[in-house]
């Protein structure tokens, strides 16, 4: 069947990436995490004392940035590394997540990632999510989907990713986090984050990953036998 495009985009916390791996893995797509491409950049900017309100130093820290992505056997997985080095575990982090929002946010780094992002999905048989993938990014995608959750389950499942990162972190303090970023992402001036008209709505707050990724497929399979046709 003919390779489609499928954006997966919502608030953070909802179970996107998720799904987006298992999806693509099912589907034997590749799987692009455009979040942790920025957190990339936020930690580049981090590390070298880059200065978000001056521009030449954003664009010359652009520059100097590669970001790629490889596949971890053991942990079968797709990892990120920048400039070379692997910098999954470290993106993944709370000081990361305070700042990347902001750090999204400047028009240099969301072109710059989301020209990036394009080129990594020109030939299509790729799952992408993020925040402005369907709306953005893709906007031809054959298939959209915007997830959303409770902020209470969004909250307990980001704890649980960050205790097996061995970081305790209180529950009211991710609350405050999320809702922070749901407010910028929401409000930046650059590709905000909105449901796309065409996007199918996927509430994860009581079903289960199997049960999301199997909604997904199904949607999947449907577009592929229509464009296919």
């Amino acid at each position: 069947m003919r390779k489609i495009v499928i954006a997966i985009d919502g608030f953070s916390a909802c179970g996107k990436s998720s799904t987006a791996k298992e999806v693509a893995s099912q589907l034997g797509y590749s799987y692009i995490d455009s979040g942790a491409m920025y957190r990339a950049v936020t930690l580049y900017f981090h590390q070298n004392y880059v200065n978000i309100d001056n521009s030449k130093e954003i664009v010359k820290a652009i520059e100097e940035i590669k970001i790629s992505f490889q596949f971890n056997e053991r942990r079968a997985s797709s990892e990120t590394y920048l400039n070379g080095l692997n910098v999954e575990e470290e993106i993944r982090k709370m000081y990361i997540s305070n700042k990347v929002s902001e750090v999204s946010a400047i028009p240099e780094v969301r072109r710059n990632m989301v020209s990036q992002q394009r080129k990594l999905g020109k030939k299509k048989g790729v799952v992408m999510d993020g925040r402005d993938i369907g709306s953005n990014v893709f906007p031809d995608a054959e298939l959209k989907i915007f997830m959303k959750a409770d902020l209470a389950v969004r909250a307990e499942r980001r704890q649980k990713e960050l205790l097996e990162k061995d970081q305790l972190i209180p529950i009211p303090e991710i609350e405050e986090n999320l809702l922070a970023r749901d407010k910028m992402d929401s409000e930046r001036k650059e590709n905000p984050l909105i449901v796309p008209e065409d996007a199918y709505i996927l509430d994860s707050s009581e079903i289960t990953l199997p049960e999301q990724v199997e909604y997904v497929l199904q949607l999947a399979t449907e577009k592929m036998i229509k464009y296919d046709g």
